[in-house]
């Protein structure tokens, strides 16, 4: 990769917020995500049908509807007040928890 690419994805990752995830705290996120559990479960398994699963996905991918709920750009009736008066760092820290969480998928039998 020459240098002025190289240079290009680090701005891209750098604007995108993925490189500021590696100064996330999961355990305040574990904390944080207390108020999550009605809705996705202890441990990012929805309980409702309406409710996706968290555990598992990529760190920037909850980060970044978590910021469209809070945002406006994402709209649930209950997402959209929940991430309200998120701030960036508690944002990261739930994606570090719920990406943190493994997940063991097995075919069917």
């Amino acid at each position: 990769m020459t240098a002025r690419p190289a240079r290009a994805l680090l701005a891209c990752l750098l604007a995108c917020g993925w490189m500021g995830a590696a100064q996330a705290d999961a355990q305040a996120g574990r904390a944080k995500a207390r108020m999550c559990v009605v809705c996705h479960g202890e441990l990012g398994i929805s309980v409702l049908p309406n409710a996706p699963h968290l555990a598992g996905q990529p760190e920037a991918y909850v980060a970044a509807q978590l910021k469209a709920y809070r945002g406006g750009a994402r709209s649930n009736e209950i997402m959209s007040v929940i991430a309200k008066p998120l701030t960036d760092a508690e944002i990261a820290d739930l994606a570090a928890w719920f990406a943190s969480i493994a997940i063991d998928a097995k075919p069917p039998k």
